[in-house]
């Protein structure tokens, strides 16, 4: 099989579109890229996914715990110590137990304990999680002098956090959860090893990865290739936040300019 028709095989596998059937033989370099760039399309949704829609919750969670009502602040406080506190893969395994309970229940809460639903659900908590305590930090930095020009001007309630706080607090954290962006994809990866099964059993990259590794007994061709597309896509998630940033900081000089840093973090 040359390299075009692997392609047309197994470019979309990891979704259930082309050649069911796993290669077998030679293993060839176009057939190690080919699979595992085919999973990583399920890497790309959860990250996507988990975080457009945890920015959302983040937001709401940082403005909770900065509120003075103990209703809104507990809960806040209690959901970011209780996703931040607890490790991501114990989450996976907790939260598909609870599922597959539930799905005993009733049927509505078959599609939860499938991978693209139910592992998503766990990304999306703590990513938010992650995100609302950097939100709430950089509402916590806010310049007093900022909110007392707002005053000034009359501005109150929905009308300042639309046109001063929000803007300020994402300016602020906007570094720090370009590094959360960048974890939460790496993060993706611990998929694999939940208890989630994958949509009609085809896997995500880290799945063709290990298939090939133990196919072949040679680690160091299946996961260098796995980790060049997570650096790649590393880097277009600092070029696209990037583009951000310098919108959210172009009325600043440019050397007041805050810039994301890759920051290497060995513990989370």
């Amino acid at each position: 099989m040359s390299c075009v028709e692997t392609i047309q095989a197994y470019a979309f596998r990891s979704l259930g579109f082309g050649e069911r059937l796993l290669p077998r033989g030679e293993y060839t370099l176009c057939e190690h890229f080919t699979l595992i760039g085919s999973g990583l399309i399920w890497n790309v949704y959860f990250g996507a996914l988990a975080l457009a829609t945890g920015f959302f919750l983040a937001v709401a969670l940082a403005v909770g715990k900065s509120s003075s009502n103990p209703l809104w602040r507990k809960p806040a406080e209690w959901f970011i110590f209780v996703f931040r506190g607890s490790p991501l893969f114990i989450q996976f395994f907790f939260a598909y137990a609870c599922f597959l309970s539930l799905k005993g229940v009733s049927s509505f809460f078959d599609p939860f304990t499938s991978a693209w639903l139910g592992a998503l659900i766990v990304l999306f908590c703590n990513t938010a999680a992650y995100s609302g305590e950097i939100f709430y930090g950089a509402l916590l930095s806010i310049p007093k002098g900022d909110i007392e020009a707002a005053d000034a001007y009359g501005m109150t309630g929905w009308n300042r956090f639309r046109r001063i706080t929000f803007p300020t607090m994402l300016r602020l954290a906007w570094p720090a959860y370009t590094n959360e962006a960048i974890f939460l994809f790496h993060a993706t990866t611990l998929v694999f090893f939940s208890g989630f099964p994958a949509w009609r059993q085809q896997g995500d990259a880290l799945y063709y990865a290990s298939y090939f590794a133990d196919k072949t007994f040679n680690p160091f061709v299946p996961y260098p290739i796995l980790a060049f597309y997570f650096i790649l896509l590393t880097l277009l998630i600092i070029s696209l936040f990037g583009f951000v940033n310098r919108r959210l900081n172009k009325h600043l000089p440019q050397e007041r300019r805050a810039k994301p840093r890759l920051k290497i973090s060995l513990i989370r």
